[in-house]
């Protein structure tokens, strides 16, 4: 059967493919269109699959609200370069996704991956078609949902940092400035009550340790040591930490003189926790010279 142009251009906006790939595709199956989609899938996933390796640390900080901001989730989608990032299919995989997510409420991120989105694929068998086109490896990392009785404000930092911020009393300009203050500072814990007891025990032990090295008598250090923790809680929670466009108050006195308080928060930033591979280009070039 002849391959025409018309036939190649049907295959090319029903599967979103590069022309050379539908033309190939269709030589294989004889013209049969069905087939060639059929094909290109089953091809398209054994290619995302050999990509499922390759580190992915870059990509989007998606947040979508629900009405009056009682309800909303922040998802984290990654892909392997900038460039891809900023591409419009995945953005707006990204944010159909996170649509998604709040509309459905999942349980946790396989039920995600299982909802159909509107091109009738679900999440999964999407972003595999979207590795095989695209030619990176992508992930949909994380999502976290939010309900509150109180009030959900926050602040997207470009397309990498999102704060989610609970919030009761105050504004929403209130809470939109701590959750700004979350995205610079990286608060722990909202109080000192919050924070994991392990780690202040670990500190508590690297403080002793440089504590009695200084000579001093066993009480003086241990008032040191109850000091460096006290220090070390203000830096690490938001209550303690001075606010970023006031230092001279903390975020614990901004709230108290708008009668706020927060509820809880939460910071995601992309690529956090990912082993990034670190490349130096110009050696990567004199490799590929020498090799060749």
């Amino acid at each position: 059967m002849a391959i025409t142009a018309a036939l190649v251009k049907e295959l090319r906006e029903r599967t979103g493919a590069g022309m050379m790939e539908c033309k190939k595709a269709l030589v294989e199956v004889n013209g049969d269109i069905e087939a060639a989609i059929e094909h290109m899938r089953k091809t398209g996933l054994a290619k995302a699959d050999k990509k499922a390796g390759r580190i992915a640390a870059e990509g989007l900080i998606v947040v979508k609200a629900g009405d009056g901001s009682k309800k909303a989730v922040m998802l984290e989608v990654n892909c392997e370069t900038d460039f891809v990032a900023k591409g419009d299919e995945f953005q707006n995989f990204c944010n159909e996704v996170a649509g998604l997510a709040l509309a459905n409420q999942p349980a946790d991120l396989d039920t995600l991956l299982g909802y159909e989105m509107s091109g009738g694929e679900s999440v999964t068998d999407t972003l595999k078609r979207m590795i095989a086109k695209i030619g990176e490896n992508m992930s949909v990392r994380r999502f976290q949902l939010f309900s509150t009785d109180g009030m959900l404000v926050n602040y997207l930092h470009g397309s990498r940092i999102g704060v989610m911020v609970d919030i009761s009393g105050g504004s929403e300009e209130l809470g939109r400035d701590v959750a700004m203050h979350i995205a610079a500072s990286r608060p722990t814990a909202v109080s000192a009550d919050e924070v994991d007891p392990a780690l202040i025990e670990k500190e508590k032990e690297i403080f002793t340790a440089q504590a009695a090295e200084s000579g001093k008598p066993a009480d003086i250090i241990e008032k040191m040591i109850g000091g460096r923790i006290q220090k070390f809680l203000k830096e690490i929670t938001l209550l303690g930490q001075p606010f970023v466009k006031d230092p001279d108050q903390t975020v614990e006195k901004l709230l108290q003189s708008a009668g706020a308080s927060v509820n809880g928060f939460t910071r995601f930033e992309v690529g956090e926790g990912i082993e990034k591979k670190v490349e130096n280009f110009a050696d990567e070039v004199m490799a590929q010279v020498k090799g060749s």
